[in-house]
């Protein structure tokens, strides 16, 4: 049994603890490596799943602002900021989420994409001016994400925009943090001690990644941009969606080639409404509908 300074985890944040079971990794076969690394992410995904009654209450209290015209917000540092953004980003070509509704926070701005910004994620006072400037209210729905739970840019964005009636949500490795103190509602994804010592892009990451997916998909299906699986607010920019499009309006509404293909072009390229127009509406009735509706195309349909 490994005995010394790797006997025992280091007391303090859990993320930063050592696990005596890797402390001689770097003597270790590749594929050893390899196991022991894939091992750590099944637990992550595993404890993802046993935070989904805590995801359900956060997509449940979101949905009304949200419906109202509220913005999603993400905030974050380092690693777990850049996760949060990569999600972000992605609501928009895949449910039409509007841009002007989608706030990214990331301490370093947009720099620390691409390399660390010295001192950022300690710049509390930045945090607090940034999302001041965005003027944050009651129908917003603000995501914080932080491994450690500790991150002073993250929970000082956290605090002011709670203190302006935004719902705040932590998304946090470690149960006792400072991030899950200050937010209304948080998820707890206790990940532990990584195979690498406190390297969050690891366990954390993979936990963190799948839990924002998991909350932000579940939330695009319960405010009415996917239908009978499919993304029918995906944005056609490229011949590959255009393609895709073909096939989820012959699949939803049925027609031959030329009629998908003057329904897609007659409603700007959006499924949803070509789907309708296939259903024999005129642009303007299937805008009133959805608008009638809130943009649910299964009570559109009434099926």
């Amino acid at each position: 049994m490994t005995t010394g300074p790797f006997s025992a985890p280091v007391p303090g944040i859990g993320t930063e603890q050592c696990d005596p079971r890797y402390a001689e990794i770097d003597l270790w076969p590749t594929g050893a490596i390899l196991d022991a690394l894939a091992e750590a992410q099944m637990t992550a995904v595993a404890i993802v799943r046993a935070a989904v009654p805590q995801m359900e209450a956060v997509v449940e209290a979101a949905l009304p602002g949200l419906r109202a015209g509220g913005r999603l917000f993400y905030v974050g540092a380092g690693t777990s900021g850049r996760i949060g953004l990569q999600d972000g980003v992605e609501l928009t070509p895949t449910f039409g989420w509007p841009g002007e509704r989608l706030v990214l926070m990331l301490a370093g701005g947009p720099a620390a994409l691409f390399e660390s910004v010295e001192g950022a994620e300690d710049q509390e006072e930045a945090a607090r001016a940034e999302i001041l400037s965005h003027d944050p209210g009651p129908q917003d729905v603000v995501l914080g994400i932080a491994a450690s739970g500790a991150t002073p840019y993250t929970c000082a964005a956290i605090v002011a925009a709670r203190v302006c009636g935004a719902l705040t949500v932590g998304v946090a490795s470690n149960p006792d943090g400072r991030l899950l103190r200050e937010a209304e509602l948080g998820i707890v994804l206790p990940t532990g001690p990584e195979v690498i010592a406190g390297s969050t892009r690891l366990k954390a990451g993979t936990a963190q990644k799948a839990a924002l997916n998991m909350l932000s998909t579940a939330l695009m299906v319960r405010l009415g941009h996917a239908y009978r699986g499919q993304m029918v607010d995906m944005r056609v920019v490229n011949a590959k969606l255009q393609r895709r499009a073909a096939r989820m309006v012959r699949l939803l509404a049925g027609g031959t080639d030329a009629q998908i293909a003057e329904a897609l072009e007659a409603s700007g390229g959006n499924v949803k409404r070509a789907v309708l127009i296939r259903h024999g509406m005129s642009l303007a009735d299937a805008e009133a509908a959805l608008r009638e509706h809130g943009g649910d195309l299964r009570a559109v349909l009434g099926h």
